[in-house]
């Protein structure tokens, strides 16, 4: 599965590439860019979110092995989304930078999901698991505050058009409610669908 999953998650950025060398990619090449960027280090940072309830209600434990890859990908796609920013929209200009950070509420809560999603990178091996122990999860849980900045990101960003930042969000509602106690549902429901399997056997 990880080669197949590695090979998906980097094909949206080969399109975006032959796109761009093939002068497809439209009239406004940065906005392009910077939008598919964006959008898939969103899509794969809420895929990332769904590892563990659908762990939880299929029982498919190998899922697990999956996860640090999405999460991966995730900041790789965030990262060339301010890497975009920077250098196609900005030219480096660091004092315009600093100040549309400040200045406008849309931009600021996207570099500062950047900024949480480093740590998580960091400490992702074995290694760091090891080394921190419990604190390790209590770390990569920054995870839910980093999608929830995302989701604000996008949703402040749009200006006429917000059904699909409005899906997202309905998405990351849902992976976050997963997540609370609601009395075992997860088990009944995993356990009705095992029944259910072995009634149809």
């Amino acid at each position: 599965m990880k080669p197949a999953l590695f090979a998906a998650c980097l094909l949206p950025f080969v399109l975006l590439v032959w796109r761009t060398l093939d002068g497809s990619i439209g009239p406004n090449p940065v906005e392009a860019i910077t939008h598919d960027t964006g959008d898939w280090a969103l899509r794969l940072l809420l895929a990332t979110l769904a590892v563990t309830p659908l762990r939880r209600l299929t029982g498919w434990t190998w899922m697990v092995r999956l996860r640090r890859m999405l999460g991966l990908y995730a900041f790789f796609y965030a990262a060339l989304h301010f890497i975009t920013y920077l250098w196609l929209d900005q030219f480096f200009d660091w004092q315009a930078i600093f100040a549309d950070i400040a200045k406008r509420p849309y931009i600021t809560v996207g570099f500062a999901a950047l900024v949480l999603m480093v740590p998580l990178v960091v400490t992702s091996t074995k290694g760091w698991l090891r080394r921190l122990g419990p604190r390790w999860k209590r770390l990569h849980r920054l995870v839910y505050a980093i999608g929830v900045l995302a989701v604000l990101h996008y949703l402040w960003l749009v200006k006429a058009d917000l059904l699909e930042p409005a899906i997202y969000a309905g998405v990351l509602a849902v992976l976050l409610a997963a997540r609370l106690p609601w009395g075992g549902w997860e088990r009944r429901l995993a356990g009705s669908g095992r029944r259910g399997v072995s009634a149809a056997r």
